[in-house]
């Protein structure tokens, strides 16, 4: 089920009025079974993958909790690391390490090729199984009790509104809520539906309307001219940007309704004047788990310097592993070690500091730069192989001038104009808190816009949201 669909407009209304009218001990069941249908409206089997999980690490979580010594958790830590990681792997990552290895043995008499296994991708695999695995984790470390209520710990690993795109919640954070005696307020539900109507705004009308633009462009990019190709590129850091939110803050404000509250996964990161800091404020549930469980382990910063560039580049090639089973992520993700890397060294050599007074001209010509670099990184993101990504940087280097040059200005400007302002509206700040503060008339004008343009001027098809394939 879509966010972006008529099933869950008139889903989420169902389970909000059940949710309030059930007395607070059963509504653990009323969510975990509202967020088992959402799911099963995908695909039905690829259920029993979620209820696997959850089985393994609630076991494991008891049984880790009822050792005091830590070493002798291990081998139940290790089972419910196999067994999650195992799912991922063969899902998810199977056929790309089985591409590569009959790339690799091409012409090899001695070794036989493994085969290719026809499998659809559960949607959101990725996401619950990293959540389900910071529990593990966080109970092998003692940071956290192990969950006994296993309808509690259910719903925790499958709560619908961040099941399939997050954000990636902590077991500490989430699961306390589904205990507490919620009431329906007015301040939940406003904000809640502040929020579903922007994203679904940002996504339908944004995301979905630049989608086919960059679709094209991207199928094959040696028929098009320089600024049409650049245009794709900003189109695409637009539309990624507009789809992902979109998906975070409907995420939230749906959570939100029901009294719950999850974390924050964008803050505004096209304004970041920094790689560092674009991380800091982009997937911001993403970037903080490979912060606690990988980049931590390894040795953060308390390691020589050498040691810490390693650890850096090990963080951003899984987090492009993570993101899909294709070179192109792996490049992306390598891509952005490499540039946090130049830009960490040469801030250091030439005593730059990061730090920018807000609107400040050095804060908007930093935010400028850090803004082009990654859209023109996004470009191995989206393209279907290394070779596509290739092509489109030849295809820039031409510099063909055109008439084109007119609709670029016209993109940019328009881009501009409804992104960048509204970031400086909203920076470091949500549009359901900015418009809390406002008068009656202008929040009201605000909702009739964007009501409006999701009736006018949403995109003819119904895109499913990108992260989901993640």
């Amino acid at each position: 089920m879509l966010f972006n669909t008529i099933e869950f407009i008139l889903f989420l209304p169902v389970v909000v009025l059940l949710y309030y009218l059930t007395p607070s001990k059963y509504r653990w069941f009323l969510l975990l079974s509202a967020s088992y249908y959402f799911y099963m409206c995908w695909k039905l089997d690829y259920i029993l993958l979620i209820i696997a999980s959850t089985i393994t690490d609630y076991i494991c979580g008891i049984m880790m909790s009822n050792i005091s010594v830590r070493k002798k958790r291990i081998p139940w830590l290790l089972l419910s690391l196999g067994v999650n990681l195992g799912l991922l792997f063969y899902f998810k990552y199977f056929n790309f390490f089985s591409d590569s290895y009959n790339y690799l043995i091409r012409g090899s008499a001695n070794l036989e090729q493994l085969e290719y296994i026809d499998l659809l991708l559960p949607v959101g695999i990725s996401f619950y199984t990293f959540q389900t695995l910071s529990y593990s984790i966080d109970i092998y470390f003692d940071r956290i009790k192990a969950e006994t209520h296993i309808g509690y710990f259910a719903l925790y690993v499958s709560f619908f509104p961040q099941l399939v795109a997050g954000p990636i919640e902590r077991f500490d954070s989430l699961n306390p809520q589904f205990k507490e005696k919620h009431k329906l307020t007015y301040e939940n539900l406003a904000n809640g539906l502040r929020l579903i109507i922007y994203g679904l705004f940002i996504k339908m009308v944004i995301a979905d309307n630049l989608s086919p633009f960059v679709d094209k462009i991207y199928q094959d990019p040696g028929k098009y001219e320089f600024f049409t190709l650049l245009k794709g590129v900003f189109a695409y850091s637009y539309q990624i940007y507009s789809d992902f939110y979109g998906y975070s803050i409907v995420a939230i404000g749906s959570a939100m309704i029901l009294g719950i509250k999850l974390m924050d996964n964008f803050r505004t990161p096209y304004l970041a004047k920094g790689i560092g800091e674009f991380w800091q404020r982009w997937h911001i549930s993403l970037s903080t788990w490979f912060r606690d469980y990988l980049y931590f382990p390894l040795g953060g910063n308390r390691v020589s310097k050498i040691r810490w560039a390693i650890n850096i580049m090990i963080v951003f090639l899984v987090s492009g592993l993570w993101h899909g089973a294709n070179w192109t992520f792996i490049f992306w993700g390598g891509l952005y070690g490499v540039v946090y890397l130049i830009e960490h060294l040469l801030n250091k050599q030439l005593k730059i500091k990061s730090e920018a007074k807000p609107w400040s001209a050095r804060h908007i010509l930093l935010a400028i730069k850090t803004f082009i670099i990654v859209s023109f990184i996004w470009v191995f993101f989206r393209s279907q192989d290394l070779g596509s990504s290739l092509l489109y940087f030849e295809e820039l280097m031409q510099f063909n001038f055109s008439k084109e040059v007119l609709d670029l200005k016209f993109v940019t400007l328009f881009f501009v104009l409804l992104f960048i302002l509204s970031d400086i509206l909203f920076y470091n700040n949500r549009i359901d808190k900015w418009l809390q503060s406002k008068h009656w008339l202008l929040r009201w004008g605000v909702y009739s816009i964007l009501l409006f343009s999701i009736i006018v001027f949403s995109g003819v098809e119904n895109f499913p949201f990108i992260y989901f394939q993640f």
